[in-house]
C-alpha cells in the first residue's frame, strides 16, 4: 500500500511538472513573440526630421498666400511643387547627395505648416521636416552607405532629431514608407467588424435559441446541426470565395467595401455562435425552466425572461472567440478584393476600405527596408485593438453574468 500510495504522490508530481513545464513554454513564447515585435516595431511610432531652411521668396513655389485661406488650400498645396522646393532647399544647404534627403511625409508635413501660417511664403523660415524612408532607416539602423553618412554629418551639426509619428496613427497608405500609415486600415477594420457583429451575433443567437428551445427533433434539424457543425470547421478561404460569388459577383455589392467584407466574416463567425450558444442554453439547468413553466410563464416568457439571460456570459463567450478569428482574417476578405491601394480612410460600410490584416499582408510584401517596422507598428496596433475588443467583451460577459 506504501508503495502504491509513492507512486501515486510521484505521478502527481511529474503531472504538476509537465504541466507547469507547459504553461511556461507558452509562457516565453509569447513574451519572445512580444519582446520581437516591440523591438522590430516600437521605431514604426517615431520618424526621424531633419532642420531645413527654406527661403520662399527665392524658391519656385508660386503659392498666392491669399488662397491658402479658403476652402481651396488642401487643392492649391496639392497642385503646387513642394517637392521641388524641398529638394531645392536641401541640396543648398547639406550637399548634392541631399535633394532626395526628404520624401512625401517631407511635403506633406511642409503643406500643413503653409496652410497653418501663410506668411510663411513671404520670408526665409526654419522647419523640422520628416526624412524620407532611405534617411530613416540609415538614423534608427545601419541602410543604405550613402544616407549613413549624410544622415552622420547632419547629426553632426545637431540638426536631425527623433519625434512621435503621429502620422502613422492619422494617415492612410501610401508609396513611401515615411508618409504610410494606418487610419484608413483601422477604420476599415472597425466598420467591418461592427457589420459582421450586427449580423453575426442576433442572427447566431437566435438560431441558436429556435433548435434549442423550439425546433422539433427530426431529420430536418438533424441536418442543420451537422451542417453547422460543418460550417465551423470550413477554411476561411472558402467563405471569400462565397462572398466573391453572392455578394459581388450576384448581388453587384461595392467591391474593396466593409459591407462585404462584413458580410462574408459574419458567414464564417455564424456558425461558432451558433454552437457556444447552443452549449450555453443546455448548460442552464431544467429546474429553472420548470418553475417559471409553474408559476404561468409561457414559452416564450421562459426563453427571454429566464433562459437566455442566464446562458448570455457563455454566448459572449463564443462570440469573443468568433469575433478574434474574424478580425485577424485575410484570406476571405483577399478574395473579395479588399487589397487594393486605399490611399483615403472611408466615410462609410460602402466606400472602398482595406483592413488591417490585409494590409499587414501587403507591407510585409515590400522590398523596401522601411516597410519593416511599419509592419511591425501595424501589428502592434492590430494586437492592441484586439485586446480592447475583447476586454470590452469581457466586461459584458460578467457583468450579465448570474449564478444559481
Amino acid at each position: 500500500m506504501e508503495a502504491r500510495v509513492r507512486h501515486r504522490n510521484a505521478s502527481e508530481k511529474r503531472f504538476r511538472a509537465a504541466g507547469f513545464f507547459a504553461v511556461s513554454l507558452s509562457a516565453l513564447f509569447l513574451a519572445l513573440l512580444l519582446a520581437n515585435m516591440a523591438w522590430k516595431g516600437l521605431g514604426g511610432f517615431t520618424r526621424t526630421e531633419a532642420e531645413l531652411t527654406i527661403n520662399f521668396p527665392k524658391s519656385d513655389l508660386l503659392i498666392d498666400p491669399a488662397a491658402l485661406h479658403g476652402g481651396q488650400a488642401q487643392e492649391v498645396i496639392g497642385s503646387a511643387d513642394l517637392d521641388g522646393a524641398v529638394s531645392q532647399a536641401a541640396a543648398a544647404q547639406y550637399g548634392p547627395d541631399a535633394a532626395e534627403l526628404f520624401g512625401a511625409a517631407g511635403s506633406r508635413a511642409l503643406g500643413r505648416a503653409l496652410i497653418k501660417d501663410p506668411t510663411l511664403l513671404q520670408r526665409s523660415a526654419t522647419l523640422w521636416l520628416p526624412v524620407g524612408s532611405k534617411a530613416d532607416v540609415a538614423y534608427k539602423s545601419e541602410g543604405d552607405p550613402r544616407y549613413d553618412h549624410l544622415m552622420a554629418k547632419i547629426d553632426a551639426q545637431d540638426k536631425v532629431r527623433l519625434r512621435f509619428n503621429s502620422d502613422f496613427l492619422t494617415a492612410s497608405d501610401a508609396t513611401d514608407p515615411s508618409a504610410v500609415g494606418i487610419w484608413g486600415a483601422l477604420k476599415g477594420t472597425f466598420l467591418t467588424i461592427m457589420v459582421t457583429m450586427l449580423l453575426a451575433f442576433p442572427i447566431g443567437v437566435l438560431s441558436a435559441l429556435y433548435l434549442e428551445e423550439f425546433a422539433p427533433r427530426n431529420r430536418w434539424t438533424d441536418l442543420i446541426e451537422v451542417s453547422i457543425n460543418n460550417l465551423a470547421a470550413v477554411p476561411s478561404i472558402i467563405f471569400g470565395l462565397l462572398g466573391l460569388a453572392v455578394f459581388l459577383n450576384f448581388m453587384h455589392l461595392p467591391r474593396s467595401a466593409p459591407l462585404v467584407g462584413g458580410l462574408t466574416l459574419a458567414l464564417m463567425t455564424m456558425p461558432v455562435i451558433v454552437i457556444a450558444g447552443r452549449n450555453a442554453i443546455t448548460s442552464v439547468p431544467p429546474s429553472i425552466r420548470d418553475a417559471a413553466l409553474g408559476v404561468g410563464a409561457s414559452k416564450m416568457q421562459v426563453v427571454f425572461h429566464h433562459v437566455l439571460p442566464l446562458a448570455l456570459p457563455g454566448i459572449l463567450t463564443g462570440t469573443i472567440i468568433g469575433m478574434a478569428r474574424a478580425l485577424g482574417e485575410t484570406a476571405p476578405l483577399l478574395m473579395i478584393g479588399m487589397r487594393a491601394f486605399i490611399a483615403a480612410p472611408p466615410s462609410g460600410i460602402t466606400d472602398p476600405s482595406s483592413v488591417l490584416p490585409v494590409q499587414i499582408f501587403l507591407w510585409s510584401d515590400e522590398v523596401d527596408r522601411g516597410f519593416v517596422e511599419k509592419t511591425s507598428a501595424a501589428i502592434i496596433v492590430l494586437l492592441i485593438f484586439m485586446l480592447l475588443m475583447n476586454g470590452l467583451a469581457i466586461y459584458l460577459r460578467n457583468r450579465f453574468e448570474q449564478r444559481w
